[in-house]
C-alpha cells in the first residue's frame, strides 16, 4: 500500500486561530476556558466553556457569503484554507484531471445545531406560519462542510462526512488515510469542526450529568485523571490536515510534518453514553491501529488520551491502555485540560497536536490535575503541569464517542 504523509495543518481553537498560536499555547500549558458569551448561561448549571475567540469569518469568506454558512462550516473553511495554504498546494492552477484525485472527508458530531435551534426558535415565536430561511437545511446538515470545502477548491475526489460523535474527526482522518493508501486519491483534506456551545447542547449535556459544574474555577475545571474531576468542559473549533501520497509530496518538494502509519476503529458495544470499565473498545481500537501500522506497543512514545475528565470515561480508557501497553512507560497526557472537549472536532485538533509533537519532539502536559484518582491503576507515566522535551517518534491519538465508537490514529516521525 502507498505511504501517506501530512503536508499541511490548520486550526481554529479556543487557544488560537492559527496553528502556531494554538501550538504555542498548548506547549505553554494555557487554558482556553472562560465564561460563556454566546448566550445567556446564567440559569444553566454550567456557565463556562472553551469558546473560539476573536474569530472573523470574513477573513476567509466573502461578507455576502457568510450568512450561508453555520459557524461549524465557517470554522471548517478557515481551518481547511489554512491547511491548504500551509501545504503549498495550488488547487486554482491545478489541472482538472489532477483535482479528480483530491478529496475531502470532514467529521462533526452536531453539525449546524446553532442554525437548527435559531430556526425553530424563530418559528415558535411567530404566528405559526412556516417562515424558514432558504439556507436552513444546507446550513444545518453535517455533510455540508465537506461539500463546501470541495466546492471552494473545485476538488472532485471522494467527498463525504463522518459522524461518530466525539470520534467523528479522527474517523474522518483514518478514512482519508485509507483512501490514499488504497490508491483512490492522491491528496485528502481531512479533519472536523464543531460549534455546539448552544443552549440545547449545554442544557442537554447538563441533564446527562456530563459537564463540569465548577463555575467557581472554570480554567481549572477540566482536570483529567484527578480525584475531583466532575465532568468535561465543552469546546468548539476545527482542525484540518492535508494528507498526501508520499511520492507525490516528495516530487513537488512539499514540507512533510509527519507520516501517518495506522488507524484502528472498534466499538464498545456497551452503553449509549458510558464507557466499559475494562476499556474493551479502547484496547481494541489501539490494538488494531498498532497492527495496521505494523508496530509493537513498545514503539509508542506518547499517547494523546481522549480523557475528557469524566469519572468512568477516564478510568475506562486507562484500563484499555493498560491492556495493550502493560507496564511500558509510555507518556500520557490529556490536552482537553486546555482546549476543553471539541466533541466531533476533538480528534482533528488532537491530531494537529500529535503531528506537532512528533515534528518538534515535545509532549504537551495535562494541566489542572493535582491528585490522581486512587481508582486508576498504578504505573502510568502521566505528563502533568509542564510540557516535556524528549524524542517523539510515534504518537497514538485516541478518540471515543457516545454510542461506543472508538477511533485511534498513529503518526510517526517522517524519514525518507
Amino acid at each position: 500500500m502507498k505511504r501517506v504523509v501530512v503536508t499541511g495543518l490548520g486550526a481554529v481553537t479556543p487557544l488560537g486561530n492559527t496553528v502556531q498560536e494554538f501550538w504555542d499555547n498548548i506547549v505553554a500549558g494555557k487554558s482556553g476556558v472562560s465564561a460563556i458569551t454566546k448566550f445567556d448561561a446564567s440559569k444553566f448549571k454550567t456557565n463556562f466553556a472553551a469558546e473560539v475567540k476573536d474569530f472573523n469569518a470574513e477573513e476567509y469568506i466573502d461578507k455576502k457569503e457568510v450568512k450561508k454558512y453555520d459557524v461549524f462550516t465557517q470554522y471548517a473553511i478557515a481551518a481547511s484554507d489554512q491547511a491548504i495554504k500551509d501545504s503549498g498546494l495550488d488547487f486554482e492552477n491545478m489541472s482538472e484531471a489532477d483535482r479528480y484525485e483530491v478529496g475531502v472527508v470532514w467529521g462533526s458530531g452536531n453539525g449546524g445545531i446553532g442554525t437548527f435551534e435559531q430556526q425553530l426558535k424563530d418559528f415558535h415565536l411567530g404566528d405559526g406560519t412556516p417562515r424558514f430561511n432558504p439556507y436552513f437545511i444546507p446550513k444545518m446538515i453535517i455533510d455540508i462542510a465537506a461539500g463546501v470545502i470541495s466546492i471552494r477548491n473545485k476538488l472532485h475526489g471522494p467527498n463525504y462526512a463522518t459522524v461518530s460523535a466525539c470520534a467523528s474527526s479522527n474517523t474522518a482522518i483514518i478514512n482519508a488515510f485509507d483512501t490514499i493508501r488504497l490508491g483512490k486519491a492522491t491528496i485528502m483534506v481531512a479533519g472536523g469542526s464543531e460549534a455546539a456551545i448552544t443552549p440545547s447542547s449545554v442544557g442537554g449535556f447538563n441533564a446527562a450529568q456530563a459537564l463540569s459544574k465548577n463555575n467557581e474555577d472554570p480554567q481549572g475545571a477540566s482536570r483529567p485523571f484527578d480525584i475531583n474531576r466532575d465532568g468535561f468542559v465543552i469546546g468548539e473549533g476545527a482542525g484540518a490536515l492535508i494528507l498526501e501520497e508520499l511520492e507525490h509530496a516528495v516530487k513537488r518538494g512539499a514540507h512533510i510534518y509527519a507520516e501517518m502509519v495506522g488507524g484502528g476503529m472498534a466499538a464498545d458495544a456497551y452503553h449509549l453514553t458510558g464507557t466499559p470499565p475494562d476499556g474493551l473498545g479502547a484496547s481494541l481500537g489501539i490494538s488494531k491501529a498498532l497492527a495496521d501500522a505494523g508496530i509493537t506497543p513498545d514503539k509508542i512514545d506518547y499517547i494523546n488520551a481522549h480523557a475528557t475528565s469524566t469519572g468512568l470515561g477516564d478510568i475506562g480508557e486507562l484500563n484499555g491502555i493498560k491492556k495493550v501497553f502493560g507496564d511500558l512507560p509510555v507518556a500520557i497526557s490529556a490536552t482537553k485540560s486546555m482546549t476543553g472537549h471539541l466533541l466531533g472536532g476533538a480528534g482533528a485538533i488532537e491530531s494537529v497536536i500529535s503531528v506537532l509533537s512528533v515534528k518538534n519532539d515535545i509532549i504537551p502536559a495535562t494541566i489542572n490535575t493535582k491528585d490522581i484518582d486512587p481508582a486508576i491503576p498504578k504505573g502510568f507515566n502521566f505528563i502533568l503541569g509542564t510540557s516535556v522535551h524528549q524524542p517523539v517518534n510515534y504518537v497514538v491519538n485516541n478518540t471515543f464517542g457516545f454510542g461506543g465508537h472508538t477511533a485511534t490514529s498513529i503518526f510517526k516521525k517522517y524519514t525518507d
